[in-house]
């Protein structure tokens, strides 16, 4: 396990933290189960104004910079913790230093996952291994060469935790890996250990960490179907909401809750393997980069009056203007994907959504320390009823 010293950001953050799982930001309230029958929010026309937010950013850069830690990565999931902070859970990790010329040495330290820890202003690097050789905070699998993090849940007094995807090596080839299967790791966010890792349904090939989202007594866990046509939304519930219970889960085949995980039904295409689904107005906000485009620069917005669909009336929110030559780095190996809200950081109808950039081209991220970090925007939308 391994602490890396925390850094005191240059402005101070007053998140909304909830007390329990992942909640709506507006009520501060876990969310019940809704009545899928019908909804105003499906009728109404929603615009988006988008900023950067410049607060965020700043903080997480003067932090990455320091090089005291975490110094950039992917994935960018949020849980708020019983004492007041905020997990934010990233998947592939480059640790320090950085080089006063904003490059990465190549012999900088490159982990699958890792965990920031947000007290306020100050930021701490959560990983495996030691000081002196940090290593993921989940190792591999019997049956992975590596494990990503997926979304994440609050549970038990002080347990946090995270979908686990796991990948195998089939080649030498920079693309010759493949998801084999998933799992969930429950960690003691006193002591960072983690205490177990159990294994999730994978039979029907659907990547079940795309998003959990408590409602009531259960959590609704959406998956993403990563095909060579698209990708496709899955969803599932479990009952009484103890994830590793894989007898109470149950999946949505279109019209009704099936047992069978081969009954999962695709909800939606064209989603990122990264999305999120949240309680908003009085229905369901979906937020996801629009994939019928590889490489699609378009991060949109869904509604739905039910946490299964169907999910309608899309919604453009923002344009990630890193991507492609004719981008913000100029560079057409640059792109960006697996945009979500954060919730928990919701003010009324204004929300926080993330993204990730990255390039085609290794070098690029040692030879920009800023090309791999996350991006933060804050996004206003008027909803106005018919």
């Amino acid at each position: 396990m391994r602490h890396a010293a925390p850094i005191a950001g240059s402005i101070s953050i007053s998140a909304v933290l909830l007390t329990a799982g992942v909640a709506t930001a507006t009520t501060g309230e876990t969310p019940r189960e809704r009545s899928t029958d019908t909804c105003s929010l499906t009728d109404a026309d929603i615009t988006a104004t988008s900023n950067v937010d410049h607060g965020r950013t700043q903080l997480f850069n003067d932090y990455a910079d320091s090089g005291v830690g975490w110094t950039g990565a992917d994935s960018t999931y949020s849980v708020p913790l019983k004492d007041g902070s905020l997990a934010w859970i990233f998947s592939d990790t480059f640790l320090g230093p950085v080089n006063d010329d904003g490059t990465r040495p190549e012999s900088t330290p490159f982990l699958n996952n890792s965990v920031v820890l947000q007290d306020g202003s100050d930021l701490t690097t959560i990983t495996g291994g030691t000081d002196d050789d940090p290593a993921s905070l989940v190792g591999p699998g019997p049956d992975s060469d590596w494990r990503w993090f997926g979304a994440g849940l609050r549970t038990g007094p002080g347990d946090l935790q995270i979908g686990l995807l796991e990948f195998q090596s089939f080649g030498d080839g920079p693309w010759d890996w493949a998801w084999s299967g998933n799992a969930l790791a429950t960690i003691d966010t006193e002591t960072w250990d983690v205490t177990s890792i159990d294994a999730l349904p994978s039979e029907s090939g659907v990547q079940w960490a795309s998003w959990y989202q408590r409602a009531g007594e259960h959590v609704y866990v959406y998956g993403v179907e990563d095909v060579e046509d698209g990708k496709y939304m899955h969803v599932a519930k479990v009952l009484g909401g103890d994830l590793t219970d894989l007898e109470r889960w149950r999946y949505w085949d279109g019209e009704s809750w099936q047992r069978e995980e081969s009954s999962s039904a695709r909800v939606i295409n064209d989603v990122a393997n990264e999305y999120s689904v949240t309680p908003f107005r009085d229905g369901y906000l979906l937020v996801t980069q629009d994939t019928s485009v590889p490489f699609n620069s378009e991060i949109r917005a869904y509604v739905s009056c039910s946490p299964t669909g169907p999910f309608v009336n899309p919604t453009t929110l923002y344009d990630m203007p890193e991507t492609g030559a004719s981008g913000s780095y100029g560079n057409e190996n640059v792109y960006g994907y697996n945009a979500h809200e954060h919730p928990e950081l919701r003010d009324g109808d204004t929300v926080l959504v993330t993204y990730n950039v990255n390039s085609l081209d290794p070098a690029d991220l040692y030879d920009d320390v800023t090309i791999y970090r996350p991006r933060f925007v804050e996004i206003a939308l008027d909803v106005q009823k018919h």
